[in-house]
């Protein structure tokens, strides 16, 4: 065997064994992006049920919960009353329309049937509902206050991942992290849309 063949195989094995180094490097990169994107479409799924639950904890309570432990104490056995609003128009004389407006309760529904029942969720844990998917068990932070907008006292809440798996939501100290709500307006929105 002269050198040249035998240098045409050194290059071969080099060769190939950069091609797959080259594979398994890209590979690696895709793999990863997708278990980040699972796992934030967990987070996501979990942050719109936590919102939910807020929403109708201010419903019924005229703030929102500022922890878990509240929020979940309403989940477990709140109530969420069911109200039917009528309306009735009556022409004036005058050709001026007056309108009433009239509420009837007609009941409440607890919580959990309404907001987290099995046809929706059929594999909901509330005592998992607080930790973050992919964290090792740990939870949402809580944040709920009263602000002041226009001369106005408004309730907000924020609930947010307090450790994001994806490296580009933890610059700046989190400040990306994936939440719901803000501390300091009155939305209700995530940051994911």
């Amino acid at each position: 065997m002269n050198l040249s063949k035998v240098l045409s195989l050194v290059f071969l094995v080099v060769a190939l064994g950069l091609g797959y180094l080259l594979w398994k490097g890209v590979d690696d990169v895709v793999e990863g992006e997708k278990r980040i994107a699972l796992i934030e479409a967990a987070i996501i799924e979990k942050l719109q049920m936590l919102r939910d639950a807020e929403l109708a904890f201010q419903a019924s309570n005229g703030r929102y919960a500022a922890n878990w432990n509240e929020l979940k104490t309403f989940i477990a056995s709140g109530q969420i009353w069911l109200v039917q609003r009528t309306e009735s128009t009556k022409l004036l004389d005058y050709g001026k329309e007056e309108t009433t407006v009239t509420f009837d309760t007609l009941g409440s529904v607890p919580v959990i049937d309404s907001l987290f029942n099995e046809r929706k969720y059929p594999d909901f844990n509330l005592e998992a509902l607080a930790v973050v998917p992919g964290s090792g068990g740990k939870q949402f932070e809580f944040f709920a206050d009263k602000v002041e907008r226009n001369s106005y006292e408004v309730s907000v809440f924020e609930i947010r991942d307090p450790a994001p798996v994806n490296p580009n939501r933890r610059l700046n100290n989190n400040e990306k992290a994936l939440k719901v709500g803000s501390r300091t307006d009155a939305s209700t929105e995530g940051n994911w849309k």
